[in-house]
């Protein structure tokens, strides 16, 4: 780094600025210093003006403008799962720290010292950044990858925007106390507290100028790595060519970009120069989760903001800082939800998923679970709102899902249908099969089209497999509809309970047989075996027959329904495939049974 351009860099920033300062500012001695200041004075950076202070000769402005800041990044793909369920509704960047965005908050600061070339990397909620483009005259880059890979992904889709540039690499969910950012900036460097005592954080090691000698991950007493870094064109020139091969290496699509550097660290090629940026304890923030925002900014303690939040403090009838140790549960395909804790108590609340409404009639589900509540089959709900589909519950510590390569699990599982379906109750809603199939048929087309090339004649299949079924004049019963094998949670007291009702409704009780073979991928042998595990006997012709057909029609909706999200910019792998060999299959196995596979 540069020393002769940081210091004319501090006198230029601030005449007034004293030799102390300076050693403080430049982790040096006074007596560096004042070494340092001779130096720049013979070479003519410096010169001391009538009243006794220094300036920044026009030489030493010309030595300067080669450390110009040309811009600044922004990582802002991820989701920020730990700061669920603010992060459901607005990116952890966009939140608010004091009344202020954390990522507005920089740009203004960036905007301060005259940086104006500021480009966004975004992914998830990528719409909510979009004022910022006429705000603060932003660009902004799509990663297609954030919901898969790691911030090297991200380094790599803006890869173009660093070359030949002094470039600033910043998170957006930092917040920053002062402003540490210049218009000119003398060799990369990374920003560094100080953790006392162990700590999981990337800790550095330095010499004597500053200059990072090592990277490790885990130590105690240490400096490490926490907040902005700094990318000169040097440092990009060599560093990026070796982050493109770590991007097209298999097993590195969770790696930070900051892995590349450590593995170059240790390499035998060396890595570019990088010092360290020692920060004091008061000025960089990396918020790691809610509960830690909650501490820095008391609003959070008792206004969030957050539909949720807001929900769960009602119907607890508790203060918003005793909903505690929130943290994210896997997504579904429609729902979103989080685990939290009441008075040491775990609950989960559901929040249904963007544009659930058009698929889900949430009045439906709730008169389904009102209706089985006697039976005690699902999980304790506390609460459910028939319009909008939130749901909170009881949380079960310690259950498991049914495993489908278990027959007593799947035993159990066909034991708890068993009694629904005997159970006599009834709701005024049915699920109607090919409904469901018409409706998503016509978002498919709405939407664009469906790529199945044998399309036309794999829908004129399941035509004739449902006339087949019409003319049985079967009754209807109340069903599940989604008995996947997740949907079941066995309890650490030996109970079941099944849980997520969205589809229940008025159908043939063989349907929910149909659909939990389906769901654990089995062939048809395997669900005419689960099917007599549900009927304790040998199943009829005409039952098998059922089952079967169930299974075509079923893997025929839920391939068209994956065909949509699909268009939505959701994608489930092999299931679409899987589900429509399900159609075409069943279809062949009622139609010739001895060729179907």
């Amino acid at each position: 780094m540069d020393r002769q351009a940081l210091l004319c860099r501090s006198i230029a920033e601030d005449p007034a600025v004293t030799q102390r300062e300076l050693a403080d500012q430049l982790f040096i001695s006074l007596g560096s210093v004042n070494n340092l200041m001779k130096e720049c004075t013979n070479a003519g950076y410096i010169c001391q003006a009538a009243d006794g202070r220094y300036e920044v000769t026009s030489v030493g402005l010309e030595l300067l403008e080669a450390y110009r800041v040309d811009g600044a990044v922004f990582i802002a793909a991820g989701f920020g799962s730990r700061f669920v369920p603010l992060t459901f509704e607005t990116p952890k960047g966009l939140l608010e720290v004091y009344g202020e965005r954390m990522i507005e908050r920089q740009i203004k600061q960036l905007h301060e010292v005259g940086i104006q070339d500021i480009t966004i990397v975004v992914g998830y909620l990528k719409e909510k950044f979009e004022y910022l483009i006429d705000r603060y005259n932003v660009k902004l880059l799509y990663n297609p990858e954030y919901f898969c890979k790691n911030t090297l992904a991200t380094l790599y889709h803006a890869r173009k925007v660093f070359a030949g540039k002094n470039m600033y690499l910043l998170s957006s969910d930092n917040w920053m106390r002062r402003n540490m950012y210049h218009t000119y900036e003398c060799g990369a460097w990374y920003s560094s507290v100080h953790m006392p005592g162990e700590t999981s954080e990337w800790c550095l090691s330095y010499n004597k100028k500053g200059l990072i000698t090592d990277v490790h991950v885990g130590g105690q007493d240490a400096w490490v790595m926490y907040g902005p870094a700094f990318f000169s064109k040097g440092f990009s020139a060599q560093f990026f060519p070796a982050l493109e091969r770590y991007y097209r290496q298999p097993g590195t699509e969770q790696f930070y970009w900051e892995q590349v550097y450590l593995d170059l660290l240790k390499g035998k090629k060396g890595a570019p120069a990088m010092y360290v940026n020692r920060q004091p304890d008061d000025q960089v923030y990396e918020f790691e989760n809610l509960e830690e925002l909650r501490l820095f900014d008391p609003r959070y303690q008792t206004r969030s903001d957050n539909e949720a939040m807001e929900l769960i403090a009602q119907v607890f009838h508790v203060p918003e800082s005793q909903i505690a140790h929130i943290r994210c549960l896997k997504a579904g395909m429609t729902n979103k939800s989080f685990l939290f804790q009441i008075d040491g108590r775990p609950y989960i609340c559901r929040i249904p998923g963007p544009g659930t409404e058009l698929l889900i009639d949430r009045k439906h589900e709730k008169a389904s679970y009102d209706a089985v509540a006697p039976l005690k089959i699902t999980e304790r709900v506390l609460y459910f709102n028939g319009e909008n589909g939130y749901k909170i519950s009881e949380y079960y510590e310690g259950a498991r899902t049914a495993d489908s390569e278990s027959p007593e699990d799947m035993a159990r599982c066909m034991g708890l249908l068993r009694r629904l379906h005997h159970s006599g109750l009834k709701v005024d809603h049915s699920f109607d099969l090919m409904g469901q199939i018409d409706f998503y048929e016509g978002l498919c087309l709405s939407h664009g089209s469906i790529p199945f090339e044998d399309y036309p004649d794999v829908r004129k299949w399941m035509d004739g497999i449902w006339d087949y079924i019409q003319s049985l004049d079967r009754s209807h019963i109340l069903c599940h509809i989604d008995p996947v094998v997740h949907n079941f949670l066995v309890l650490p007291n030996g109970g079941i309970r099944l849980i997520d009702w969205e589809y229940a409704g008025m159908a043939d009780p063989l349907l929910d047989i149909a659909m939990c073979s389906i769901y654990s991928y089995y062939d048809f042998e395997q669900a005419m075996a689960l099917l007599q595990t549900y009927l304790e006997r040998q199943p009829t012709a005409e039952e098998g027959t059922l089952v079967t057909a169930f299974m075509a029609l079923s893997g025929f909706l839920w391939s068209l329904w994956a065909i949509y999200k699909s268009s939505l910019g959701e994608e489930f792998g092999e299931y679409t495939i899987t589900m429509y060999q399900y159609a075409k299959n069943g279809y062949r196995r009622l139609s010739d049974p001895a060729s179907a596979k």
